[in-house]
């Protein structure tokens, strides 16, 4: 028993550092707030709000709860052996054991101690010059990414998506939903580099494609990042997409332009200008943080135009002939079943990246 005691006291010692780390006594009071919010009357006369405080409840009680019953579970545990009961030894070390790998998964939140890693993130993927060849393999990623969303539990709500003439798409703009997504997706932000034999190629050539993906926090209000007013550029103009008549017969779409930084959002897939403008808030505010993160700026008013890494960070090679390797160029972590990360395996890249911080 002596040795079950002391598996489970260091147990307990690793949660209780954990939860300090992640201020969990903190998160519990803003659970706390959060239900007496929710249960307000008044929130639900607007329905927006209440939706909003909702999700945001759900996604805090998300994070808190496993590591709520975990702490419970270690202080349960440590009375049972107390009581010294050797016909239990092996159902206990059993729960022990349980425990630790339950910690071993839950640990991997300690890695999000960044100030946006808990919020939601933008994916956007451009495709690079090349035509169809750059087009297609935008859309390869668009797959690989909503693949990895659905095997992880994260929730993917497409805010943007044009086509290519032939195939794939030039640009794919998506909101991904999830406890840690953009402490999690950060690790794609940059330039997709792939090498193939074109499939769009009569002498079936080999080709080299590229494909740049944003990965920006979700900044809903104005508070979290203040924005000057006299730094914006704001243009309507008539949406070009799909979403039926009214959205191409009248000014929807909305154009923002950070004049400091020549930063450009712009937005047509949703049907009123307001709700367009609000988006392109929203993705600006994120492009802004990743510059500032990016140049080490201590604020948005900091910010110098040309200096983000954009299409100069070549993050991943992805070759599909003469060989068949995928190889991440920061942390040199390399896996050669092409086909499992194109169809979303992405875990071992994140990791790799995230141990690397």
């Amino acid at each position: 028993m002596q040795d079950s005691l002391k598996r489970l006291e260091t147990l307990s010692e690793n949660v209780a550092a954990a939860w300090e780390k992640l201020k969990m006594a903190d998160k519990l009071a803003s659970l706390k707030k959060l239900e007496e919010e929710v249960n307000e009357p008044e929130l639900w006369q607007n329905p927006d709000r209440a939706r909003e405080k909702n999700q945001e409840l759900a996604k805090l009680t998300d994070e808190v709860q496993p590591w709520q019953l975990l702490k419970t579970q270690t202080e349960d545990l440590k009375e049972l052996l107390a009581l010294g009961d050797e016909e239990l030894k092996d159902e206990l070390d059993s729960q022990i054991s349980a425990m630790e790998e339950t910690f071993a998964n839950l640990k991997k939140a300690l890695r999000f101690n960044s100030p946006y890693d808990s919020k939601d993130a933008i994916l956007r993927i451009t495709a690079g010059v090349g035509g169809t060849e750059a087009m297609d393999w935008s859309g390869m990623l668009e797959r690989m990414y909503l693949r990895f969303a659905e095997q992880n539990g994260f929730k993917a709500t497409q805010i943007e998506r044009q086509e290519g003439e032939e195939a794939g798409i030039k640009t794919g703009v998506y909101e991904i939903s999830g406890p840690n997504a953009y402490g999690t997706l950060k690790s794609e932000h940059g330039v997709h580099r792939l090498v193939r034999l074109s499939p769009f190629n009569a002498n079936n050539l080999r080709q080299t494609s590229f494909a740049l993906v944003e990965i920006l926090p979700v900044i809903k209000a104005d508070t979290d990042v203040k924005i000057d007013e006299k730094d914006l550029r704001i243009d309507v103009y008539h949406s070009g997409g799909h979403g039926g008549q009214s959205v191409n017969t009248t000014n929807s779409a909305v154009r923002i332009t950070h004049l400091p930084t020549n930063t450009v959002v712009a937005i047509q897939n949703e049907r009123s200008q307001l709700q367009n403008k609000e988006k392109a808030m929203e993705i600006l505010r994120g492009k802004l943080v990743q510059m500032q993160l990016e140049q080490h700026a201590a604020t948005i008013g900091e910010l110098r135009a040309g200096e983000s890494a954009g299409w100069g960070q070549q993050i991943r090679n992805y070759v599909l002939q003469p060989y068949r390797l995928v190889k991440d160029t920061r942390t040199g972590h390399e896996e050669t079943d092409t086909d499992a990360v194109l169809d979303g395996k992405i875990g071992s890249f994140i990791d790799a990246y995230l141990e690397s911080l």
